[in-house]
């Protein structure tokens, strides 16, 4: 499902990982970099990034018991990343933009696949239908311990998915996202989460480069960070962060 007849001229690149990885920060990071460097970006979330996408994000994460089934959850998931592919990321993608996203189908996959134990060609085919063949250039897990991950979350950033379910679920998490890395070693690179930011963000960077053939020259850290962070485009209708809960 590409709007510009099947050729795209931008670049998808997505962000997983387990909870408690960076990804948000690393999102943040890595536009001011490519906006300081004069490349076009837009950074949007999953669940989120449209009014509907927004509005599903609060049933999903804070949803009152009892909690949606697995089921249930992957459906949403996907009725809101139908609308995020649609407004968002597909237009983006033909102004031939970078679209830097915080999580995309592979959490379906790991969260409700492997963790919730849905059938994964089920939730693949739920995949195709939401979104076409629309899927990211790049994708990078930035992986961790589970352990380590649940201990960096705050008391704000705490969901259903941390009040409710058990380490023995985000261990299954964790290791679905792994088996999906290494079972398409051309899309995915694994950066170590235990890294510090500065790292995570070298790491996320390299393979971009390498990945998209970055022609520019990308400033640095401590150059990009002087970039006005409104300068690249977020799809969230509250602009105020772009933190990814799940």
């Amino acid at each position: 499902m590409h709007l510009d007849g099947g050729r795209r001229r931008g670049f998808f690149l997505t962000l997983e990982g387990p909870e408690g990885s960076g990804k948000s920060t690393q999102a943040q990071r890595l536009a001011a970099r490519l906006t300081a460097a004069g490349l076009s970006c837009v950074v949007t979330r999953e669940p989120g990034g449209t009014a509907l996408g927004e509005a599903v994000r609060q049933i999903l994460l804070h949803a009152p018991e009892p909690s949606p089934v697995p089921a249930a959850d992957a459906l949403l998931f996907s009725a809101a990343r139908a609308q995020l592919a649609a407004e968002v990321i597909e237009p983006a993608l033909a102004r031939g933009e970078f679209v830097i996203c915080d999580r995309f189908g592979d959490s379906t996959l790991a969260y409700q696949g492997f963790g919730a134990g849905q059938p994964l060609e089920d939730l693949r085919s739920l995949q195709r239908f939401a979104v076409g063949d629309l899927h990211p250039d790049l994708t990078v897990l930035i992986d961790l311990p589970v352990e380590a991950g649940l201990a960096r979350k705050q008391a704000d950033e705490i969901t259903r998915f941390e009040e409710r379910a058990g380490v023995e679920f985000h261990q299954r998490v964790r290791d679905g996202f792994l088996a999906l890395a290494a079972s398409e070693p051309e899309r995915f690179v694994v950066v170590d989460g235990l890294g510090t930011a500065d790292e995570i963000e070298e790491s996320v960077f390299g393979a971009l480069r390498s990945k998209a053939g970055v022609r520019l020259e990308v400033p640095s850290r401590t150059t990009a960070g002087s970039a006005d962070a409104s300068s690249f485009d977020r799809s969230e209708p509250d602009r105020n962060s772009l933190r990814m809960d799940r």
